[in-house]
């Protein structure tokens, strides 16, 4: 399981890009979590964010409630 942390709040087509993803707007950013299934899902996503010019700001893998790793941009 992954929270992703996006400057700006996407739009309905941006998000089509995410299908396995569950947005959710905070503020001025864009929370998409979701379950990646391995290591080229998540650089899938990744990289679909870097193709639509979109600013990376945050990386979380979690587990239920539980933070268990970070990676701020």
């Amino acid at each position: 399981m992954y929270t992703i942390r996006i400057k700006g709040r996407l739009g309905a087509t941006a998000l089509s890009a995410f299908p396995s993803m569950v947005p959710e707007l905070k503020g001025s950013e864009t929370e998409l979590t979701g379950v990646l299934e391995d290591p080229s899902a998540l650089f899938g996503v990744i990289a679909q964010i870097e193709a639509l010019g979109l600013e990376l700001l945050e990386l979380r893998q979690i587990r239920g409630d539980t933070d268990v790793g970070r990676m701020s941009l």
